[in-house]
């Protein structure tokens, strides 16, 4: 183990009520101290989704401290907020939107993610849907923890994570 800090990774979404933070918890806990993860969104609901609450609950993670947030915390004109290496935006509608300039000049990709938090009906349904949402996220996570930081060049790395973005939901990677 080195003595470098942790890299900081944002993952956005629009809610920031349930893919990113998701996505945050589980980077946290995959990432093993190389990684400290945030979520943010670009119009925060003010609420986490109980859906992704209970399922991190279930599933082992500490839930207390996760809240919806908008990414103007995170913004260059925030003082205290942190560089970032990466961003990492898990929805459609983030990839779209005009992003804030966050410090530190980070690595970019879009991770997209059907929103769990979108779909009605019976309570099975939904729990399938958060359910998926999290394999999804979990796999491509520890492909991107998996990556030989170190030893890629920025060009080589840009296009390691955008195929983890272009992983096919159905594939099991």
């Amino acid at each position: 183990m080195t003595d470098r800090p942790p890299l900081n990774v944002l993952f956005l979404c629009t809610g920031n009520s349930a893919r990113s933070i998701m996505a945050e918890a589980i980077l946290n806990r995959l990432g093993q101290g190389r990684f400290r993860a945030y979520s943010a969104g670009s119009t925060p609901t003010g609420r986490v989704n109980p859906h992704a609450l209970d399922l991190l609950a279930r599933q082992g993670y500490p839930t207390d401290g996760l809240r919806s947030k908008s990414w103007d915390e995170f913004s260059r004109d925030v003082e205290g907020a942190p560089a970032f290496d990466f961003v990492f935006a898990v929805c459609g509608d983030a990839a779209a939107e005009v992003c804030p300039v966050w410090p530190g000049q980070p690595m970019t990709a879009h991770w997209g993610v059907p929103d769990p938090a979108a779909v009605e009906g019976p309570e099975a349904e939904v729990a399938l849907a958060f359910a998926e949402a999290y394999r999804m996220l979990t796999n491509r996570i520890q492909a991107f923890v998996s990556l030989p930081l170190a030893s890629l060049d920025s060009l080589s790395l840009q296009r390691r994570l955008d195929d983890i973005g272009r992983t096919a939901p159905d594939d099991g990677r």
